[in-house]
């Protein structure tokens, strides 16, 4: 049996490329000032969505093996809030640095790192516990950020999975694309 450890690796890298993507696939639709609105006052835009998701990345995965993954430099409450001045640019610096990050320690690591401690907060947590975390709370947001641009775009907005009603059409150019491949 193939030891599992680099074959996770290889996964979570993949699947972290994979959120990447669809979230760059939304925002790539939005105008500059769509990337700043909010629904509701409780309500996330896309452009803190991004502030968010990068200081995380930058506290969890800077000295993801030596340190708490909660720096003690990290100012969670500022990632909520954005200056009137913030651009596109800036926004997708930010998110470039954080996805860097990521994908930079992600690819560091060895597949007997992951039942090292990894804590956050000071709870327990593995290599490999960690990792899914942070999985999980990328993929909520790029979640967000996919819903809140397709609301933005609404009529306008262009599907980045199957479009409705073509869920047969697009099984069978799976089919025929594997069968290409044999």
């Amino acid at each position: 049996m193939p030891e599992l450890g680099p074959h996770y690796l290889d996964e979570i890298q993949r699947q972290m490329r994979g959120y990447k993507r669809l979230a760059e696939g939304g925002m790539a639709q939005l105008d500059d000032d769509q990337l700043f609105v909010t629904l509701d006052p409780e309500s996330n835009s896309v452009a803190i969505l991004i502030k968010h998701l990068a200081g995380n990345m930058r506290s969890r995965f800077t000295d993801l093996l030596t340190t708490d993954g909660e720096k003690p430099d990290r100012q969670r409450d500022t990632e909520f809030e954005i200056s009137a001045n913030t651009t596109r640019q800036d926004l997708m610096n930010t998110w470039e640095k954080g996805w860097s990050r990521v994908f930079k320690t992600i690819q560091e690591l060895r597949p007997e790192d992951l039942l090292l401690p990894a804590p956050i907060r000071g709870e327990p947590h593995t290599v490999l516990q960690a990792l899914n975390r942070a999985l999980a709370h990328y993929a909520q947001h790029v979640g967000q950020i996919v819903f809140l641009a397709k609301h933005l775009r609404s009529s306008q907005w262009k599907t980045l999975s199957v479009p409705r009603g073509k869920s047969e059409e697009f099984n069978a150019k799976m089919v025929e694309r594997q069968l290409q491949q044999k």
